[in-house]
């Protein structure tokens, strides 16, 4: 039995409390940001929030005390959003331990430093980490449907423990010690998920939509391995895997934001229907356009989806600097 404690209580925290409760082998407890959103789970066993439907089993512990969590606790699972993820964890540094493992499944990039999870982790506290990766609905994953995900840490035996704890019949976990490969992989399929979603409002058809999941991984896998990745993590679960996911499934949170910018509405309108859901894409796209300047890289696409996010670009406008780009060698 392992003590573990997850850290945000949005759709993938729950979705994930949910797969290892079926266990009932682990001590676990789920921590909610707000007193409110604590007190409504605890009253309802149900996360009617963020994924709703789904019962939460009376076992499962839920607080809002973030520092008790983390200090009952040697394995701490963070499903924060990525832009908070560096004061949840300046928040629990004075009660880390070094045997703590911290676990990030934050899809992102750090806005202004293009620091990845991991690196905002080392700059607070010198903790045994490891990411969770890989396509991965939270729906899907709560359904208890068969999901396979990749964990990447540089510490074997921490990966070792971590895939046998969060390992059951319907989630099927894989180990790598390529976190950077895994962290990007993460957070640059929002990026192309956007555009791919923005192919889909305007309607412009599967050879389209096949182009530009596929031009979008060569952006993905040029900026990873520029990164120091291993271009083999970026063909396997965390980067095509979950490109794939992304860009194509109706659940996918990104490519809806893209499928309703191709449309025609406005950002804000858009990021207020998701009702307080994240996506995570429109805040990784200029973090990840500032770290291919840094290694002096081109990142067409996404470039042309910083465009369209913040500099009020016509999706129609980007598709043509798209296509009418100098010829290239593949």
């Amino acid at each position: 039995m392992s003590r573990i404690a997850i850290l945000g209580a949005g759709a993938w925290g729950t979705a994930l409390a949910l797969s290892l409760a079926r266990q009932k082998r682990h001590e676990l407890t789920l921590w909610a940001h707000t007193p409110s959103h604590a007190e409504a789970m605890i009253a309802t066993r149900e996360n009617t929030k963020f994924l709703p439907g789904f019962a939460l089993p009376e076992d499962l512990h839920i607080t809002h005390d973030l520092q008790q969590a983390a200090q009952d606790h040697d394995i701490l699972l963070s499903v924060t959003p990525s832009e908070f993820l560096g004061d949840t964890v300046r928040a629990i540094a004075p009660v880390l331990r070094p045997d703590h493992i911290f676990v990030s499944a934050s899809k992102g990039l750090e806005n202004g430093t293009y620091r990845r999870m991991s690196e905002v982790v080392a700059s607070v506290a010198p903790i045994r980490f490891a990411t969770l990766g890989g396509p991965s609905f939270a729906k899907e994953v709560a359904a208890n449907l068969p999901t396979a995900a990749v964990l990447a840490s540089s510490d074997a035996d921490a990966a070792q423990q971590l895939q046998r704890d969060f390992s059951s019949e319907s989630l099927r976990v894989y180990v790598n010690d390529d976190v950077i490969g895994v962290e990007l992989g993460g957070a640059l399929k929002n990026v192309i998920a956007l555009a791919a979603g923005v192919v889909a409002g305007l309607e412009l058809g599967s050879n389209a939509s096949a182009a530009l999941i596929t031009r979008g991984m060569a952006e993905m896998t040029r900026l990873a391995v520029a990164s120091g990745a291993k271009p083999e993590t970026m063909a396997g679960l965390a980067g095509y895997g979950d490109l794939v996911l992304t860009c194509t499934g109706s659940l996918s949170r990104n490519r809806t934001v893209g499928v309703e910018l191709g449309r025609g509405r406005k950002l804000p309108e858009i990021i207020a229907s998701l009702n307080g859901k994240v996506a995570e894409g429109v805040r990784s796209t200029g973090a990840a356009l500032g770290l291919a300047s840094r290694l002096g890289l081109e990142m067409p696409i996404t470039r042309e989806m910083y465009a369209i996010l913040h500099e009020d670009r016509t999706p129609q406008e980007a598709i043509h600097r798209l296509m009418t780009r100098p010829g290239r060698s593949e």
